[in-house]
């Protein structure tokens, strides 16, 4: 049924300041990417440069955001005249598969690693993933109030906290050899990190692809609002319903609503009264309609999408 308000959580951050937090987060990763590469040759570790693969993905990620950020600020014109928002959705797309990417490449060196587990600097991974961590903590702290409303924000908190994870599951793998010479965890660690990141790349990668494909709002059922156009008086039937998202947060709609012979004089005000309801169920703010007078309106004709003909 229809409900008294819809949408998701929206934070209200000034650009600059998210674009300056962005920026910040860019260099540490980039930094970051360099000293666990080299590290990670010197101590011959594979889980941490694995660790920094992920990183120097999420550098990749922050700068895809950040020029999709500024993208999407453009006003519409006469060749994007839907404007630029959704370049925030592709790119989070792109994210989540350059993820999965990642963690299949991290599984494939993990298993062969396994295998013949090599001789690992104990120390030099401790020391170089405590570094990550705190990077990694701090980008994630500085994307976390700007995640929630945003798929192109979340995919790269979701970057970072990953990387988080990983980076104390390096820490715990470099003790254990430190401690026991347990050359074998470093790969098994490795193996773990990408099974993670292709767990939360798959779990994600959903949303944009719903919203490039043009699908319904997840939160929105489309016959919640249907039966809220049809129970609206002088509506007879409603068809040709399309409901899709032009960009996250901003769901659309557009029908035909065919309106009794009766109340045809009453255009204006039904139209009114269902773009109001429509507004305060389901936070469809983008709606259009095209009216047909009962008796002349088309016959045959679906409920949802338009007729095909190939």
């Amino acid at each position: 049924m229809p409900h008294d308000h819809h949408g998701h959580i929206h934070v209200h951050l000034d650009p600059q300041s998210g674009d300056r937090r962005v920026g910040v987060a860019i260099w540490a990763n980039g930094l970051l990417t360099i000293a666990q590469i080299v590290g990670g040759l010197f101590a011959g570790s594979l889980a941490l440069i694995a660790d920094a693969l992920h990183n120097f993905s999420d550098m990749a990620a922050l700068i895809i955001a950040f020029a999709a950020r500024k993208i999407a600020r453009r006003p519409a014109n006469e060749r994007m005249t839907f404007g630029y928002g959704r370049i925030e959705t592709v790119a989070a797309l792109i994210n989540y598969t350059t993820l999965i990417i990642v963690g299949l490449y991290l599984v494939y060196e993990g298993g062969m690693r396994l295998i013949e587990p090599p001789d690992v600097q104990g120390w030099t991974v401790v020391i170089i993933a405590g570094f990550a961590l705190g990077v990694d903590a701090l980008t994630a702290a500085l994307t976390w109030s700007m995640q929630k409303g945003s798929q192109n924000i979340r995919a790269l908190f979701l970057h970072n906290l990953s990387d988080a994870l990983a980076s104390v599951a390096v820490i715990v793998g470099g003790t254990l050899i430190i401690l026991f010479d347990m050359r074998w965890v470093d790969p098994a660690i490795t193996i773990g990190i990408a099974g993670y990141i292709l767990y939360l790349a798959v779990t994600e990668i959903g949303g944009p692809v719903r919203t490039l494909m043009l699908g319904s709002p997840p939160d929105i059922e489309g016959h919640d609002v249907v039966d809220l156009l049809r129970a609206t008086s002088g509506v007879r039937e409603v068809h040709h319903v399309h409901l899709w998202q032009m960009e996250e947060n901003a769901p659309a709609l557009d029908a035909h609503v065919v309106v009794e012979e009766v109340d045809w004089k009453q255009l204006e005000a039904i139209k009114l009264e269902l773009k109001e309801k429509l507004s305060k169920s389901f936070g469809i703010v983008h709606t259009t309609l095209e009216f047909e007078r009962e008796g002349v309106c088309e016959n045959d004709v679906p409920l949802f999408g338009h007729n095909q003909s190939f």
